[in-house]
C-alpha cells in the first residue's frame, strides 16, 4: 500500500490501462488516416515514443490492434447512447435521445465510420463485423425494453425485433451516407426527420383509409 491507501499492484493496472487507452487512439487515427495496409507499427510505436516491444505485449499483431480500435469505438458510442439516455423517463423521448446520440457520436468521431468500412473490406473471414457484434449485444436489452413500452401502450403493438430492425438499419444508413457524402445537415435537423418519419410514418388519414386491411 502507498501513503493514500492505494496498492501498488492498483495503479500498475490504471498504469496498464491508461497505455492501452493511448496506444488505441494513436492507432484509430493512424488507421482511419492512412488505412490498414499502409499503417506501420513503427510509426505508431514513434508516435507514442515507445518501442515496438510496448504495443507486443498489448496487442499481438496489427490485426489484433486494429479490431481492438475497431471494438474500442464502438464501446465507447454504446456508453454514450447510454449516458445520454439515462436520465429520461419519457420513452418516445429517450427513442428521440437514442437517434440524436448516435448521429452525434458519428458526427464527433468520424474515424469510426473509416475502422468500420475498412473491418468489413479486410476481414471477411470473421463471422460477424464488430459492429453487428455490439448490435447484437444489446438486442435481448432492448427487446425487453421495447416490450414494456409496448405494455404501457406508448408504442403500437408491433413485433419488437421489426421496429428494431427498421430503426438500427435506419440509423446505419445514415451515418454511412453522411460520411460518404459529407451531408452539411445539422444533426437535430437529421434526427427530427428520422422521428417524423419513424413516429408518424408517411400517410395521411386517407392514405392510411385506402391502405388494404393487414
Amino acid at each position: 500500500m502507498n501513503s493514500i491507501g492505494t496498492s501498488t499492484s492498483d495503479v500498475k493496472i490504471d498504469r496498464c490501462a491508461e497505455r492501452r487507452e493511448e496506444i488505441l487512439e494513436a492507432a484509430t487515427q493512424l488507421f482511419a488516416t492512412q488505412g490498414y495496409a499502409e499503417t506501420d507499427t513503427q510509426q505508431l510505436a514513434d508516435k507514442l515514443g515507445v518501442g515496438k516491444g510496448t504495443l507486443y505485449r498489448y496487442f499481438p499483431s496489427k490485426r489484433e490492434l486494429f479490431l481492438a480500435a475497431a471494438d474500442r469505438g464502438m464501446r465507447k458510442l454504446c456508453a454514450s447512447i447510454d449516458a445520454s439516455v439515462e436520465p429520461i423517463e419519457d420513452p418516445p423521448e429517450r427513442i428521440a435521445q437514442v437517434v440524436r446520440s448516435y448521429l452525434t457520436f458519428f458526427a464527433e468521431h468520424p474515424q469510426l465510420c473509416e475502422l468500420l468500412i475498412h473491418e468489413r473490406a479486410l476481414f471477411k473471414d470473421r463471422k460477424k463485423p464488430t459492429y453487428i457484434e455490439h448490435r447484437e449485444a444489446h438486442r435481448e436489452r432492448l427487446r425487453l425494453l421495447y416490450r414494456s413500452y409496448i405494455a404501457e401502450g406508448q408504442i403500437r403493438d408491433i413485433p419488437v425485433d421489426q421496429l428494431l430492425d427498421v430503426l438500427g438499419d435506419l440509423l446505419y444508413g445514415t451515418m454511412f451516407t453522411n460520411y460518404f457524402c459529407n451531408r452539411q445537415t445539422s444533426v437535430e435537423e437529421q434526427t427530427q426527420g428520422i422521428l417524423n418519419i419513424f413516429f408518424h410514418g408517411i400517410l395521411n388519414d386517407v392514405g392510411r383509409q385506402r391502405r388494404p386491411a393487414e
